[in-house]
């Protein structure tokens, strides 16, 4: 329904009726809704579906009697807007206001708080008259640190409540600007979790799973969660640059959640992941490569109702997910996690001889020269031809000789400035005691040895 606006002062006291101005919206039926403008707002931009905005408002019934007011208390109030926080209204109006502006807005009771009311202060099937007066708003935060990386702003609103999920295919138009200048436009049909292949931000992909089918929205990128500090040469984006996007979901159909599926499925799509993992992995896609392999642990690690033969194909590819992950972030240089899904291996067969290696090599970029030291000999023990680690193990030695060498260095230099303090001081001692000797020499003594006697009248 298409919502009333005119221009104006809008006057009345307390305890008088407040009129009703304006033209009806529908000719056949009683106006809902009305704003008034009373003090116009700068610029072109208005707040969106989902927006958070900061209004002041004071509130009256028709008879002039005012319920609430945030400029009594000092505090502006923020809202979501068009997400049903407020009276539907509300939703409505604020919806169409600028930055500045201060506007009355009359609100039927189906546009206000119905046949309930709200007691004690709004009886039922109350008209409600409020002025209000927009002072900013900004786009939804949609990452988990709340830093502004991804802000979402809903130009028109999606169907339904369901999302995609990681896994998810998508259809989707877009458009990318830097600068206000479109360098990106294109209709893709992709699943979600390989938007990199596909030249798209990480941070883009997160904003569709938030999104609804049929939804058109505008993503703001801070670097981090777009093309980060190297830039797109592709694209001629610079280093760090923020981003925006157009993007409309156009549907999705999920992937399926472990759930949803039984155990054979779990089984069946473990291995197409794992084949697809692989193919990243060959192509240098690290990070797609791990989403496919953290998706096999997630189907699998705490699934109980395998048979026999299901439980060994289950653990096999477990096992091997958990050693392509450590590949992955070893590849990554996230060498906590690499060493972490190392263990997880482990667990699974102690002496795996990529587990133990591929340790090894974690601990030894991380400079843990003895526990990697341990895993590689221990590789070496169970696999004498291992010929990868006893070139690890030889390095090992080698930067332990260098670290004990630098230790010596570096303790030696301590031992000899800690006896160049000492001596200092004891120069020092000597240098005080010479001088008070030198104090006492020169004092006048009688000739005993003792203090000169004072004189005395007789």
């Amino acid at each position: 329904m298409q919502i009333a606006r005119v221009k104006g002062e809008v006057s009345g006291t307390r305890g008088a009726r407040l009129p009703m101005e304006g033209p009806f919206l529908n000719a056949k039926e009683e106006k809902q809704r009305l704003i008034v403008i009373k003090r116009e707002g700068t610029g072109t931009e208005m707040p969106m579906i989902g927006d958070r905005v900061f209004v002041h408002y004071t509130g009256w019934l028709l008879d002039g009697t005012k319920f609430d007011s945030s400029l009594d208390r000092k505090d502006k109030f923020s809202f979501d807007l068009g997400k049903g926080e407020v009276i539907k209204a509300w939703d409505i109006a604020v919806a169409t206001m600028k930055v500045g502006e201060v506007c009355r807005i009359t609100c039927k009771p189906d546009y206000a708080y119905g046949l309930a009311g709200s007691p004690p202060k709004i009886p039922s099937n109350a008209t409600l008259v409020f002025e209000v007066e927009l002072f900013e708003f900004k786009g939804e935060d949609l990452t988990e640190e709340e830093d502004g990386g991804i802000i979402r702003r809903i130009r028109t609103r999606g169907e339904g409540y369901a999302k995609p999920n990681e896994g998810a295919i998508v259809p989707v138009a877009l458009e990318g600007y830097y600068q206000d200048q479109i360098f990106d436009q294109r209709e893709l049909h992709f699943e979600i979790g390989e938007g990199e292949s596909l030249d798209l931000p990480c941070g883009l992909e997160k904003a569709i799973q938030h999104m609804e089918k049929g939804e058109h929205s505008i993503v703001h990128l801070k670097p981090s969660y777009a093309f980060g500090s190297v830039g797109k040469e592709k694209f001629q984006i610079p280093p760090n640059a923020d981003l925006k996007y157009e993007i409309q979901l156009k549907s999705f159909e999920k992937a399926k959640e472990s759930w949803e599926m039984n155990s054979e499925e779990k089984l069946e799509q473990s291995t197409i992941v794992k084949e697809r993992g692989t193919v990243y992995f060959k192509e240098g896609k690290y990070k797609q490569a791990l989403l496919q392999y953290k998706k096999i642990v997630s189907w699998l690690e705490y699934e109980s109702s395998f048979s026999d033969e299901e439980a060994q194909k289950a653990r096999a590819l477990r096992l091997a997910s958990h050693l392509n992950l450590a590949m992955c972030h070893l590849k990554l240089q996230a060498f906590t996690a690499a060493i972490e899904s190392c263990n997880k291996a482990l667990e699974l067969e102690s002496n795996n001889e990529k587990g133990l290696f591929r340790r090894g090599e974690a601990h030894l970029a991380v400079n843990d020269f003895d526990l990697a030291r341990a895993d590689f000999q221990k590789v070496l023990q169970l696999y004498p031809s291992n010929k990868a680690a006893k070139a690890q193990l030889a390095v090992c030695h080698q930067r332990i000789r260098k670290q004990l060498a630098r230790e010596k260095k570096l303790y030696a230099n301590m031992f000899e400035r800690l006896a160049e303090e000492e001596n200092k001081a004891k120069a020092a001692i000597a240098a005080g005691d010479r001088h008070t000797d030198a104090e006492m020499k020169d004092e006048p003594k009688d000739v005993a040895g003792s203090q000169p006697q004072v004189e005395t009248e007789a």
